[in-house]
């Protein structure tokens, strides 16, 4: 499996519009410039009054499936 962290800064509204079906997907670029797209309901857990905020490790297996996706700082 891999690994990839990135810093997200999603503000509130923006991830509503995201959840609510205006846009499916979060694009997202690894510390090392690759560019991932992620489902915008995998970053659910990690919302709050601000939006999303923080560094995070998305791991994937080896059909780039997101196995798992966590907060790191």
């Amino acid at each position: 499996m891999k690994s990839y962290t990135f810093s997200v800064n999603i503000t509130y509204q923006s991830y509503l519009n995201h959840y609510s079906g205006a846009a499916s997907t979060v694009l997202v670029v690894t510390d090392n410039g690759l560019k991932l797209q992620l489902p915008a309901s995998r970053f659910r857990p990690f919302l709050s009054q601000l939006g999303v905020k923080g560094r995070f490790r998305a791991t994937v297996n080896v059909q780039n499936r997101l196995e798992s996706l966590e907060q790191i700082g």
